[in-house]
C-alpha cells in the first residue's frame, strides 16, 4: 500500500465531506493505537480469555483422502460466537472506547458480524444497533435473536434486494448523520480508508497462526470470499510466501470473477453493475456472500496475479455442507462451504497441503437448507 489507503490502483476514499473529519479521526488514532502496548495487549488479552484463541488447525483425514492430498481447516468456527467476525469486532469496539463515541452501529448480511458487534458491545457497555436486510433477517432469524438478547436494536433495511448492500447504505447513511458521537463498526475489508486495512490487520490473526501450528509450508490456501475478511485474514500473513491463494465468491456475485472496476461503499474496486452503471442485485444461498462488491486488497491481489478467484454454485457449497455433516460431524457455514465445494471438486498433487478457512459455523444456516432442498437442490 504506496499510497495511503490504496492497494495498487484500488481503494481510497470516496465519501461525502461530512464523514471526512471521521475517517482522519479514525486514522490517526488507529495507526497510534496498533504501537500502543497497552491496547495490544488488552486485544490480545480479550481474543486468547474472551473469543477463544487460538482456534484449532485440524488436519482432515477424510477431506484428505477425498482430495488425495492433505487438507486442514483453520476451525474459526470455534471462535465464540461463531464466526471470525469477533476477531474485527472486539478490535474495533476497542478503538470505539479509546474515541470515546457513545454508539456503535453495524451492517450484516448472514448475521455472525452482527452477533459479534453487538457481542463485543455488551462486554464494553457501549449502546449497538445493527441494520440487517429485511430478506437476509427472515433467512437468519436466529442470529436476529441473538442479537436482541445481548441488546442490540435490529433495524430492518426493506429496500433493493434487502440484502447485505443495502444494509451497508443504510448504516453510512446513519453514520453521516452524526459521526461525531457514532462509532461504525465496519465488517468486511471494504469501505474507506482506514477500514480495509484496519479489519485485515484485526483478522490476520488467522493466518498468523496457521503459520506457527502448521510444521510444514502449505502449498494452497484457499478460502471464501464475499467482502473477504476471513480470506484477506488468511491470505495477508502468507503475502511474500511462495505459495497459491484461492478465493472462492458465490456464483451469484462473483464480483471478482465476472464484475468490473468501480466505486461502492466509498473504496474502487471490483463491482457488479449493468450496463446503465446501476449496481446489480445479486444472490447467494449464504447471506454473507451476497454482496455486489469485494475488498480492495483483493481486487489488487486479483490484478497482481497474487492470489486467483473462482466460483462455487449453490448446489456445490449445499453438497458440501451435507458431506461435512455426515463425513466430518462438522456443521459448517454456508460461506465457508463455498470454499470446501472448491477444494472437494478441484484436482490436487499428492505432495500437495491446504488449508482451508472454515470461516464460520451453520446452526444459523439451518432453516435456509431445509427451504433450498424442498426446491429440489
Amino acid at each position: 500500500m504506496k499510497k495511503r489507503g490504496y492497494y495498487g490502483a484500488f481503494g481510497g476514499r470516496y465519501v461525502p465531506e461530512t464523514l471526512m473529519g471521521a475517517l482522519n479521526e479514525l486514522t490517526r488514532e488507529y495507526n497510534r493505537l496498533k504501537r500502543e502496548r497497552e491496547f495490544k495487549e488488552r486485544l490480545k488479552k480479550l481474543l486468547e480469555d474472551y473469543a477463544g484463541r487460538p482456534t484449532p488447525l485440524y488436519f482432515s483425514e477424510k477431506i484428505s483422502g477425498l482430495c488425495g492430498c492433505s487438507v486442514y481447516l483453520k476451525r474459526e468456527d470455534l471462535c465464540h460466537t461463531g464466526a471470525h467476525k469477533i476477531n474485527n469486532a472486539l478490535g474495533q469496539a476497542l478503538v470505539a472506547l479509546k474515541l470515546g463515541k457513545k454508539e456503535i452501529i453495524a451492517e450484516t448480511g448472514a448475521g455472525q458480524h452482527g452477533v459479534a458487534a453487538a457481542t463485543a458491545a455488551a462486554l464494553l457497555g457501549i449502546d449497538c444497533r445493527v441494520f440487517m436486510g429485511s430478506k437476509d433477517m427472515e433467512r437468519q432469524s436466529e442470529n436476529v435473536s441473538r442479537m436482541e438478547l445481548l441488546g442490540a436494536r435490529i433495524h430492518p433495511v426493506e429496500e433493493g434486494s434487502a440484502t447485505l448492500k443495502e444494509a451497508v447504505n443504510a448504516a453510512v447513511r446513519c453514520w453521516s448523520g452524526n459521526p461525531e458521537d457514532i462509532y461504525y463498526l465496519l465488517g468486511s475489508c471494504v469501505g474507506p480508508h482506514p477500514y480495509p486495512m484496519m479489519v485485515r490487520d484485526f483478522q490476520s490473526v488467522i493466518g498468523k497462526e496457521v503459520k506457527m501450528q502448521l510444521k510444514k509450508t502449505p502449498t494452497h490456501l484457499v478460502a471464501c470470499v464475499g467482502g473477504g475478511s476471513n480470506s484477506i485474514g488468511l491470505f495477508y500473513p502468507f503475502f511474500k510466501d511462495k505459495i497459491k491463494m484461492t478465493g472462492v465468491e458465490a456464483a451469484g456475485a462473483a464480483s471478482l470473477v465476472n464484475g468490473n472496476v468501480g466505486v461502492l461503499h466509498g473504496a474502487k474496486s471490483y463491482i457488479l453493475y449493468d450496463r446503465d452503471g446501476q449496481v446489480r442485485n445479486t444472490h447467494s444461498i449464504a447471506p454473507g456472500l451476497d454482496y455486489s462488491a469485494v475488498g480492495p486488497e483483493h481486487a489488487f491481489y486479483k490484478t497482481s496475479g497474487r492470489a486467483e478467484y473462482r466460483k462455487a454454485e449453490d448446489s456445490q457449497a449445499l453438497k458440501a455442507f451435507d458431506w461435512m455433516i455426515r463425513n466430518e460431524g462438522i456443521i459448517p457455514a454456508l460461506e465457508s462451504a463455498h470454499a470446501i465445494a472448491w477444494v472437494m471438486e478441484n484436482k490436487w498433487k499428492r505432495d500437495d497441503v491446504v488449508v482451508i478457512c472454515l470461516s464460520g459455523r451453520g446452526e444459523k444456516d439451518l432453516p435456509i437448507v431445509r427451504k433450498m432442498k424442498g426446491c429440489g437442490l
